[in-house]
């Protein structure tokens, strides 16, 4: 397939460039989450960030999903809308970034920041934690 060259991005060497690797990804998604308001940070309390290349299988089986790449981001937990002081929570809150499908939407849009894109997954991620559906954080985007 023939494309229209683009001008190259100025500094920036493509024929250098290596996809981000899981440990860079994490990096990526503590500066995401290091950059949102402390009063933010403060409010998500206690949630651990895993990074992956994709889900596995059982999950995907789980969610009725077949194809890993439909999968960016997951949140696995008991919501803080749904906790209780004295209850005890048998699962630790976790927030999971999939890597290559991440990168893969990153590669197809074209016109947002791997950083940006990445920020983007975990702050909808998070929104699940306080309890927030799709259609909620879909609203809260949108305005």
């Amino acid at each position: 397939m023939n494309r229209p060259s683009q001008p190259a991005r100025p500094g920036l060497a493509w024929s250098d460039a290596l996809a981000p690797s899981l440990d860079e990804f994490a990096s990526l998604a503590q500066a995401a989450f290091a950059a949102l308001p402390a009063r933010f940070r403060h409010f998500t309390g206690d949630v651990e960030f895993r990074v992956q290349d994709f889900a596995e299988p059982e999950v995907l089986d789980d969610l009725g999903i077949d194809d890993p790449f439909e999968l960016s981001g997951l949140y696995r937990g008991v919501s803080r809308l749904h906790r209780s002081p004295s209850s005890q929570h048998p699962m630790a809150s976790m927030v999971f970034l999939y890597r290559r499908p991440i990168l893969d939407e990153w590669a197809d849009r074209g016109d947002v920041s791997l950083g940006e894109l990445v920020a983007h997954v975990l702050i909808h991620e998070i929104g699940h934690h306080f309890g927030l559906s799709d259609d909620d954080i879909d609203a809260i985007q949108a305005d």
